[in-house]
């Protein structure tokens, strides 16, 4: 089952608290489905639940609708409808819709208490909406190919501090959210709180992780800076020994070339500790630079004869 899917499950599985909020998400239904005007009104959807949700809420606004099943070759889709005359006069009473009236707008006046607006945003959701799997992307979308409703509904969420964006695709319009706190705020506002909170952990997952690889890449960046170090100063005292002037150099510089001979694979840190008495990171790496310099200057020499 896909995030979406779960978050319509977890909206679905919350009983709406009063009449006038199952009347505010049954005006959601209406309002996000195939048409609502004068032959009733149509809602198509690929979960099962949410067709059930949506003949629930209708019948406690007192209207009756049917779930058909519709089969297809790759997922069957459930048909919600109200297409029987008595109820679709009740249909367009309650909701103050007359049958001239050509686009769908939403009207605030059906909104009774202050958790309608809320109860009709996440009708909307199981109607219209979708959610990208959070683990790859932030990203909820509402789509309707009415603009106007579209409109009102970026407005509606507005008003709770929900800020959407608008594009259009493929003939329809789409609202849509890319911050994971926006998306939060608005999975609570829409009664799928687990769902919210699921994204808060996994937010924490993911800066725990981030840290945990940003250390250690840093620390193989470090080792790497070490190995290289070593390796060039390890070349260099090679040289050195080769031309005859390693027993020429200060005795400072003998211990340390010995010191690194004899542990090779030493970060600096560790190895100024092995010193008697331990010496600072930044004195061992200016030895280890006297060293090279030297024996830089050898081969210049011997370049230029």
């Amino acid at each position: 089952m896909s995030f979406s899917a779960d978050v319509k499950k977890e909206i679905v599985s919350r009983e709406v608290p009063k009449s006038c909020c199952a009347v505010a998400a049954a005006y959601a239904v209406a309002c996000f489905g195939k048409y609502f005007d004068e032959k009733g009104t149509v809602l198509h959807t690929e979960h099962e639940v949410v067709a059930k949700y949506a003949q629930k809420v209708m019948q406690r606004a007192g209207i009756k609708g049917e779930i058909h099943v519709k089969a297809r070759e790759s997922k069957d889709v459930y048909e919600f409808s109200v297409k029987d005359k008595e109820q679709v006069d009740k249909l367009l009473e309650l909701f103050e819709r007359k049958p001239e009236d050509v686009s769908v707008r939403i009207n605030g006046d059906i909104f009774k208490c202050d958790h309608c607006a809320s109860a009709f945003i996440a009708a909307a959701f199981l109607c219209a909406g979708t959610m990208t799997n959070p683990e790859r992307e932030y990203n909820l979308e509402f789509l309707s190919n009415r603009h106007g409703l579209i409109k009102d509904l970026a407005s509606l969420l507005e008003g709770r501090e929900i800020s959407m964006g608008c594009v259009r695709r493929k003939g329809s319009n789409v609202l849509y959210i890319k911050s994971s706190e926006q998306i939060e705020d608005l999975l609570t506002i829409m009664g799928a709180t687990n769902a919210s909170l699921e994204i808060m952990n996994l937010k924490v997952y993911k800066d725990i992780r981030n840290k945990a690889n940003r250390i250690a890449n840093c620390e193989t960046a470090n080792i790497d800076k070490t190995v290289t170090a070593n390796v060039n100063t390890a070349s260099a005292i090679d040289y050195l020994r080769e031309n005859d002037a390693f027993d020429l150099l200060p005795d400072t510089l003998k211990e340390t070339a010995l010191m690194l001979e004899e542990n090779p694979d030493a970060s600096l840190r560790s190895l100024a500790q092995k010193f008697t008495p331990p010496i600072s990171k930044s004195g061992l790496s200016t030895r280890l630079k006297r060293l090279e310099q030297i024996a830089d200057k050898m081969k210049e020499r011997a370049r230029n004869g």
